[in-house]
């Protein structure tokens, strides 16, 4: 039941003119009799990179933000980006932390409803040993938001891999470290069993995507069958998504995320939950990347059943994996670690799970410097000069 609630959460001037004695002016009062509250908030693209300017304005490391152009659609592709208004070109939304030269890239990706912004506590203390580069996927956050067109599962893993696979051509980059959070994690491993060559290691943060409808426990079976169950599995399958109830609240939408960004980011917090300006801006940031125009965000149904649970699961790719793979879990995560446990017995790479306490879903939010440990240790073959004894991180688990 929970997994249920959690995931649809994760999917789902002056008051008043003046009056005056000329007939204009009343004309114009007469335009704006609705109450301040009853508008509209605004937003837009560069609602959303204003608003993630001040986000990571909290962050030290100097950093580039850059709109990098993918095309208007990779050659051969079954997904024309543009199909359903130009030919225009679509653009990556992209920040750079430089490291020191010769440091590894490392690329991440951002999950379902979130953006590159969400990384905002890890900026710092991994663009000390890495180049750091995160991007908003196609669809979301302040990249471009085309019209999405897709019809099948197949077309919708395309949109993602296919932009991704653009954005590292126009990124000049041949070889990287990729990390993938929640769907990003999903979107991460099908690109790595599509691009083998081009990821050195993949670490996957809390991922989706491991667990087939077979799996389904009896209790969210019965619950599936009520009449409850019957409404949402309805409006999943509509693709009423969580963007839209914050788009039809209007003026309400801020108040619904900041209750939301309150409630969820620190829940598992050790110690170390955001703090009064972080939560503002966070929330802020939020509010402008769920309300713009629906994009990304519709290829949930397409990718997923109700319950979260794949229509083409990574178990079933785990023999055909490639790459070397890091599995990290927060303790409360409620992606279940177990489904990377049943992929490693497939895998032909060396494959860890690591599992950080006092974290949730958001470990890298929840817990940053447990989850920068067990990125370090991941990757510690590009990093350390002794990798093979490399001690395990105090305070984590291995799985």
């Amino acid at each position: 039941m929970s997994r249920i609630i959690r995931a649809q959460a994760i999917i789902m001037g002056e008051a008043t003119a003046t009056a005056t004695a000329t007939a204009a002016t009343t004309e114009s009062r007469r335009k704006w009799t609705w109450p301040s509250l009853l508008r509209w908030i605004p937003t837009s693209t560069d609602h959303i990179i204003a608003s993630e300017k001040r986000l990571l304005s909290i962050v030290k490391t100097p950093c580039v933000v850059e709109q990098v152009n993918i095309g208007s659609g990779p050659p051969g592709s079954k997904i024309r980006w543009f199909r359903s208004t130009s030919n225009e070109p679509r653009f990556i939304n992209t920040v750079t932390f430089d490291s020191k030269p010769g440091a590894p890239t490392i690329v991440m990706v951002h999950g379902y409803g979130a953006s590159q912004g969400f990384f905002f506590r890890n900026f710092d203390a991994l663009a000390r040993r890495f180049r750091v580069i995160a991007i908003d996927q196609l669809g979301w956050g302040g990249s471009s938001r085309p019209d999405f067109t897709c019809k099948s599962t197949e077309e919708t893993e395309a949109w993602f891999i296919d932009s991704l696979e653009e954005w590292r051509k126009a990124k000049n980059l041949n070889s990287f470290i990729l990390l993938g959070h929640s769907f990003g994690g999903y979107v991460a491993s099908k690109y790595a069993l599509k691009h083998p060559e081009h990821v050195q290691h993949l670490i996957l943060v809390g991922s989706a995507g491991f667990s087939a409808e077979t799996e389904m426990s009896e209790s969210l079976t019965k619950f599936r069958e009520t009449w409850k169950g019957a409404v949402l599995n309805h409006l999943w399958e509509s693709n009423f998504t969580p963007q839209k109830v914050v788009r039809g609240l209007g003026p309400w939408g801020p108040n619904l995320v900041r209750k939301y960004t309150s409630a969820r980011f620190g829940s598992y917090a050790s110690g170390d939950a955001l703090n009064e300006e972080e939560s503002k801006l966070l929330t802020d940031y939020v509010y402008h990347t769920l309300a713009a125009k629906g994009s990304g965000e519709l290829c949930l149904k397409y990718i997923f059943s109700f319950g979260a649970f794949a229509r083409k699961p990574l178990l079933h790719s785990a023999s055909e994996w490639k790459v070397p793979t890091t599995f990290i879990y927060g303790y409360e995560d409620w992606m279940s670690y177990q489904g990377a446990q049943e992929a490693r017995k497939d895998m032909k790479v060396p494959c860890e799970i690591i599992r950080v306490p006092q974290g949730g879903h958001f470990v890298f939010i929840d817990n940053p410097s447990g989850f920068h440990s067990a990125v370090l240790y991941a990757c510690r073959r590009f990093l350390s000069q002794d990798p093979d004894n490399e001690p395990f991180p105090e305070g984590l688990m291995a799985a």
